[in-house]
C-alpha cells in the first residue's frame, strides 16, 4: 500500500532545519526501570493544578488517583506505580527559571500493582460522545506534544460548533525530537485506535493521520497498521518537512488548505488536532483502563552516551532516564527539556519527568550567535514567519511598550517558534523580546481588569449608599407626617433619632 497523494495547502515561511534525529532513532524505545522514588507536580497540564486527595504515609496502587483538579480547566493526576506518599510539599521541576511548585512525592515499593477497575471496561462505541469525552477527563490525558492543554475539555470545545476532520499530529518538524516517530513505529495500532475513540467523542467520520516526508519507517507501520485495521474513514498524509509545519494552525492549513483566524482555534474551521501520542494515551485508558501514567521520551544530543527514546513513569528523575541512555559523555554541559527550538533550560537533572517532557536534550554547548547589533529592518525575519508577521515591525513596539501597536501588529498571533532568531543577521534575540511583551502585555490586562473591579465596587458602594440614604429620608418623611398628626413633642422625638442615625454620603453605613 502506497501513501495517496494529496494537494496541499501551502505553508509560509518557515525553515528547513537539519533534523539530528538518526542517533536517537537507531535502537527500539527502552523502558525506564522502576526508581525508588516518584516525585508528581500537581500541575503537569494547563489550567487549574490539582488538588491532593491523599494524605501522607497512605499507600497507593499503580493507577490510583492521587489528585484531582478544581475548576473549570485541569486534569487528575495517578500514580505510576504502587507504593507510600512520604511528603507533598514544593519540588524542583522544569520551569524556567527553575522555581519549585507542589509536588506528591511516592516512595516507590517495587511490587508495581495495579488498582482494580472498579468497573468492566465499556465498549466506547455504546457511549454516548458525551459520556466517552467524560471517562477521557477522568484518565488524566493531556496533550503530548508539548501544550499539555487537557484533552476532554479540547474535545469539549471543539465539539460546540460544526466539525469536519480529527487530524492526529505525527510532526515532529524540531530538531532532535523523534518520540513521536518511534511511538508510530513501535505502536502504530495504538495511534489508530485511538484516533477511532476520539472521532466517536467527536461524533466526526474523518481522520487525518500526518507525519513528515522523512519518516518513511514510521509510514509503513502506519500504513500497515490501517491496513490491517480496514477502518475507511481514516486517511495517511504526508507533508514537507519544514520547521514549523507541526504547529496546529500550520498543520491545519497544510493538510486542509484552511486558514486559521487570527486569535481563533483550529475548531473554528471544523477541525481538531490531536498529537499521536495523545491519542494512543486515549486508547491505553479507555480500551485498557491506564490512565496516562508514563510516556515516550527522547534522551539525545552529544552529552548523551547512547541517544535513544525511552519509556519513563512521571515523576521519575531525569538523572535515571539519562543513566538508561549511557549516562553523559564528557562533553555534556547543558540540559534543555525539549527541542533546541521551544525548550527551556534547566540547570540540575533531579527534577522530575512529567507529561510535558516528550524530549532530554544534553549538549556540549549552546550555539554561538554573536552580539546583539541594531536592527537594518532587512526583512529577513518576516520572509521566515510562519504566522505571517512583521517581526521587525513588533520589536520597535516591543522595545517601546507600545501596547496597542503590538496589538494591531498580532503579537498574540506569535508561536514563539523561533524562526526569526535564526535569520537576523543582527543576533537579536526576537522571540525572547515577543515572550516578555507578552508577559507584559498580560500583566496589563490584569491590572486593568483590576482597575475595572475596583471601580464597579466603588460605583455599587455608592449606588447602594444613595438608595439606603433615599430610603432613610423616605421614612423619615413617613414618621414626620405620623409624628405631625400626634402632635409637637413626637416630632422633635422622631428628629433627634433621624439625627443620630444618618450617617454622611462618604461613610460605609
Amino acid at each position: 500500500m502506497s501513501a495517496p497523494t494529496f494537494d496541499l495547502g501551502k505553508l509560509h515561511g518557515g525553515l528547513r532545519l537539519p533534523s539530528e534525529k538518526s542517533a536517537s532513532t537507531s535502537r527500539p524505545i527502552i523502558e525506564v526501570p522502576l526508581p525508588g522514588q516518584l516525585v508528581l507536580p500537581l500541575a503537569q497540564h494547563v489550567g487549574d493544578p490539582a488538588q491532593p486527595m491523599v494524605g501522607i504515609g497512605e499507600k497507593v496502587l499503580k493507577g490510583q488517583l492521587i489528585a484531582m483538579f478544581d475548576g473549570v480547566i485541569g486534569a487528575p493526576v495517578h500514580a505510576p506505580t504502587s507504593g507510600k506518599i512520604v511528603a507533598i510539599e514544593p519540588w524542583p521541576v522544569s520551569r524556567r527559571r527553575g522555581d519549585k511548585a507542589p509536588c506528591i512525592v511516592i516512595e516507590c515499593d517495587g511490587e508495581d500493582r495495579a488498582v482494580e477497575q472498579a468497573e468492566a471496561i465499556l465498549d466506547y462505541q455504546q457511549l454516548a460522545a458525551e459520556d466517552l469525552q467524560q471517562q477521557i477527563l477522568r484518565g488524566g490525558i493531556v496533550g503530548l506534544g508539548g501544550a499539555v492543554f487537557p484533552t476532554a475539555q479540547k474535545l469539549m470545545q471543539a465539539v460546540t460548533g460544526p466539525l469536519e476532520h480529527l487530524i492526529l499530529n505525527g510532526v515532529e518538524c524540531e530538531p532532535y525530537i523523534s518520540c513521536d516517530d518511534m511511538l508510530m513505529r513501535e505502536y502504530a495500532k495504538d495511534v489508530l485506535q485511538g484516533g477511532q475513540i476520539l472521532m466517536h467523542a467527536l461524533n466526526i467520520a474523518s481522520c487525518l493521520v500526518v507525519l513528515e516526508s522523512d519518516k518513511p519507517e514510521a509510514l509503513e507501520s502506519m500504513e500497515t497498521a490501517l491496513t490491517e485495521l480496514g477502518d475507511e474513514r481514516m486517511v495517511i498524509k504526508q507533508v514537507p518537512t519544514i520547521y514549523p509545519s507541526g504547529g496546529e494552525d500550520q498543520l491545519v492549513q497544510l493538510v486542509t488548505n484552511r486558514e486559521v483566524p487570527s486569535g481563533g482555534l483550529p475548531s473554528d474551521v471544523g477541525c481538531v488536532v490531536q498529537n499521536v501520542g495523545t491519542a494512543a494515551a486515549v486508547h491505553r485508558w479507555i480500551n485498557q483502563g491506564e490512565p496516562l501514567i508514563s510516556r515516550i521520551t527522547t534522551v539525545t544530543g552529544d552529552g548523551i552516551a547512547e541517544p535513544c527514546n525511552v519509556l519513563a513513569r512521571f515523576g521519575t528523575a531525569l538523572e535515571d532516564v539519562v543513566k538508561v541512555a549511557g549516562g553523559y559523555t564528557e562533553r555534556a554541559a547543558t540540559m534543555i527539556i525539549g527541542g533546541p527550538m521551544c525548550g527551556k533550560s534547566v540547570n540540575t537533572d533531579a527534577v522530575p519527568l512529567v507529561k510535558a517532557t516528550n524530549c532530554v536534550l544534553v549538549l556540549s554547548e549552546l550555539p554561538s550567535v554573536g552580539a546583539e547589533m541594531p536592527c537594518i529592518r532587512c526583512g529577513d525575519c518576516a520572509a521566515v514567519c510562519p504566522v505571517q508577521l512583521l517581526p521587525q515591525q513588533l520589536f520597535f513596539y516591543a522595545c517601546a511598550d507600545n501596547e496597542a501597536k503590538l496589538r494591531d501588529f498580532g503579537l498574540i498571533d506569535c508561536i514563539e517558534c523561533g524562526c526569526c532568531d535564526l535569520v537576523c543577521p543582527s543576533h537579536i534575540p526576537l522571540t525572547a523580546d515577543f515572550r516578555n511583551a507578552k508577559a507584559r502585555m498580560r500583566e496589563l490586562a490584569d491590572e486593568k481588569a483590576r482597575a475595572e473591579r475596583a471601580r464597579q465596587r466603588f460605583e455599587s458602594r455608592n449606588e447602594r449608599v444613595r438608595k439606603e440614604r433615599i430610603e432613610r429620608e423616605s421614612e423619615l418623611a413617613t414618621q414626620k407626617q405620623t409624628a405631625r398628626e400626634a402632635g409637637p413633642s413626637a416630632i422633635a422625638d422622631i428628629l433627634k433619632r433621624a439625627k443620630k442615625d444618618t450617617k454622611p454620603m462618604d461613610e460605609d453605613p
